[in-house]
Formats: C-alpha cells, structure tokens, sequence
C-alpha cells in the first residue's frame, strides 16, 4: 500500500507532465518543490532515476530557466556541487499560459475567416497569485 504522500507526488508528477511532457522532468521538479531545492545526488535518491538521466535532466531543465542553481561551497579539492531550487508553480503556470493560449487560439482560428482573426484572441489565461491578508 502507498502512502499518502506517494500518490499525491504522483497526481502532481502526472499534472506536470501534462505540461513538460517528460517523466523525469515532472519527477525531478515535483522533488524540488517538496524539498524546497536539493543536490544532485539527493535528486536522484529522492526520484530514484538513474544517475545520468538526473544529471542531463537538471542541465535541461537549467537552460529552459524551469529550475535555478546556486553552488555550494566545498573545503575540499574538486569540484563545488550545485543545490537546485524549482521556479515557482507560479511563475511555472504564467510560462506555459501563455504556450496553452496560442494553440487555443490557433484552434479557435479555424471558425473565423483571415481578415477577422488578425487581431482577434478569444482566449485568454489569466493566472491570480493568492494574497493571504493578516
């Protein structure tokens, strides 16, 4: 039996995946959100994929700007390791609005002839950030 916590990283990891369309992907910034930033090393414990898929994942995923680094400090000789944090589900959902709005509007093209459609966005995906007040 799973617990709890399990599946609710998998229906986020699946909600995710909708969007980056990568198994690793969603897995690696789903464990990033829940540890609030992490080392490679404890990626790949934490996600239990394979160690260079982690690696080029993370590296993807840093020159998409989906998730941030920062180096660690070492003492010791060699290289400093990175700790990776995740962009925010926020800033996440604004980037992939916009994505999702184009094909809808494409789609949405079709019903109307040229001269009508050049301006024209029937949809439009606005994205609230909840403010909590004291």
């Amino acid at each position: 039996m799973q617990r709890s916590g399990t599946i609710r990283n998998k229906r986020q990891e699946d909600a995710v995946h909708d969007l980056l369309k990568s198994r690793a992907r969603s897995r690696i910034y789903v464990y990033l959100l829940k540890k609030n930033g992490a080392r490679s090393e404890q990626i790949i414990k934490g996600t239990k994929l394979h160690p260079s898929t982690v690696r080029e994942t993370l590296s993807q995923m840093y020159d998409q700007k989906l998730i941030y680094r920062k180096k660690i400090k070492n003492d010791s000789i060699g290289k400093n390791p990175y700790m990776y944090y995740p962009l925010s589900p926020i800033e996440f959902l604004k980037r992939y609005a916009n994505e999702i709005e184009d094909g809808l509007n494409k789609i949405a093209s079709l019903a109307f002839t040229k001269e009508k459609t050049k301006d024209y966005k029937p949809v439009k995906i606005n994205i609230y950030e909840r403010v909590d007040q004291i």
